[in-house]
Formats: structure tokens, C-alpha cells, sequence
């Protein structure tokens, strides 16, 4: 890493709900913090559901979201690497902000290095022990045939259902708090507590749960979750020695 910059970690933006002007605010504050970091950033890594629902057609993608997507474009053409990762409400990104935003797209977790330290990354849907449920879903949702599918529908109908059971989710009904209880019943933190036993690594680093947490695991081995922005507004920045959480306001 070269010195003075940072590595930045933030997910679960869920733009889209629980309704426009709330949205725009939440998406108006990411672009103030895209805004801010970009003098000091060295990648940035948005480990998914940036948005509530999205699915592209082959030529259609949902309305909106212009200033994160033109922010994200502006800071990838001044060559700081931007990484997206599809979480379990934007899975059905394709090739379009890869293409317009000059990003990386990834779709499972990834390893990478800096400073030295080793990282795991990933937005953190379906990994750890339990929820079976969520795990065939995904399953079904990640089919090609079932993408192929939904395809059929005019982008009318398909988008407005999609966005129809989006307003049905935790985030739009105001319940996006999520409990911490105990690291042993964090699956995420039990998943990290398992890859160790095979590879080791500094850090893991997730979204999903909507829980800015910081957990050590091992005394060179720690656990962290960004959390969200409809209410904490968390993210992580690492400068080469430390990671540690941050609070935008």
C-alpha cells in the first residue's frame, strides 16, 4: 500500500425503500462519504445490497440511482479500483455496472493481501451454519433458468413486482436492527472461527448482518461487520496497519 492511503469497506445501503425521499437521502449521504474518502482512498470495496432489489434485462435496468452510480463511475475513471459484490437483494446484477462503472464484480468472497495482512471478503449471505431456508432460496434465485424466467416478463410488470416484495422486507417496514447476543451465536463469526482451523486470516470482512461489529476471534484474527446506512451509516477503513470501524455523519 502506498503511504497515507486506505483500503474502505461499506455495504447495505438498501437504496430503494422504504420510499423515494428517505432513499434519495440515504443515496445523497453515500455520495457525500464516496465524496470524502476518494483523496485518500486506494480501492473500495461495496460488499453488496446496495440497493434493495435490482435486476437488469438485457437492455433495461431499474430507474434511479444516478448519483451513486455517476460517483462510482467518476472515482473507478481516476483510477481507484472499485469492487461491488451482489448481496442477497442486488444478486441479479449482470454485466451493466461492471461494464458503465469500470467496477469489479464479484459474487462469492474473495482473499486478498495488503500491508501484509491477509483478508476474507464477502458480503456474507448463506455462509455459516443454520438458515437452510435462505440457502435453498439462493439457490433458486441464482438458477440460470430462473433468471432466464423472470426475464420474460415485461420490465414493466417484472420491475414494479420485484420492487412490490421489496416493500415487504425488513428495511422498508423500519426493522432493520438486527441483535447482537453473544459471537457464539453470530454465524458469520462462527464461519471465520472454522476457516481458520484450515487457513489463516487477519481479517474477515462482511456485510449482511446490519451490525457494525468488531469481534476478535484469535489474537491475530478478528471479525468485522460494516454494518448498514439507514441508521449507523458504518464503514471500515484499513491504513496499512489497523482496520478499524468508522461512523459517517
Amino acid at each position: 500500500m502506498k503511504a497515507g492511503k486506505k483500503i474502505y469497506f461499506a455495504s447495505d445501503f438498501h437504496l430503494g425503500v422504504p420510499n423515494y425521499e428517505s432513499s434519495l437521502a440515504r443515496e445523497k449521504r453515500v455520495v457525500k462519504w464516496l465524496d470524502e474518502i476518494k483523496h485518500d482512498a486506494e480501492e473500495i470495496f461495496l460488499l453488496g445490497d446496495m440497493f434493495d432489489f435490482w435486476f437488469e434485462y438485457k437492455h433495461v435496468v431499474p430507474k434511479g440511482y444516478v448519483r451513486l452510480l455517476g460517483k462510482i463511475a467518476e472515482i473507478s475513471d481516476s483510477g481507484i479500483p472499485v469492487h461491488i459484490f451482489t448481496g442477497n437483494h442486488d444478486m441479479w446484477i449482470f454485466n451493466y455496472l461492471p461494464k458503465e462503472l469500470n467496477a469489479t464484480l464479484y459474487r462469492e468472497p474473495i482473499t486478498r493481501e495488503f500491508g501484509g495482512k491477509k483478508f476474507f471478503i464477502g458480503h456474507g449471505d448463506g455462509l455459516g451454519p443454520g438458515d437452510r431456508g435462505y440457502k435453498f432460496i439462493k439457490k433458486v434465485f441464482a438458477s440460470k433458468f430462473c433468471q432466464w424466467l423472470f426475464a420474460r416478463l415485461h420490465p414493466n410488470f417484472g420491475i414494479w413486482f420485484a420492487n412490490f416484495w421489496s416493500k415487504r422486507s425488513r428495511v422498508a417496514n423500519g426493522d432493520s436492527d438486527e441483535k447482537f447476543t453473544s459471537a457464539e451465536n453470530e454465524w458469520l463469526f462462527l464461519f471465520a472461527k472454522e476457516k481458520l482451523k484450515t487457513e489463516n486470516f487477519h481479517y474477515f470482512i462482511f456485510g449482511h448482518r446490519h451490525l457494525p461489529l468488531d469481534l476478535k476471534i484469535t489474537e491475530t484474527s478478528r471479525y468485522i461487520n460494516t454494518g448498514e446506512w439507514i441508521k449507523s451509516n458504518s464503514y471500515a477503513a484499513f491504513d496499512g496497519n489497523d482496520l478499524e470501524l468508522r461512523y459517517f455523519s
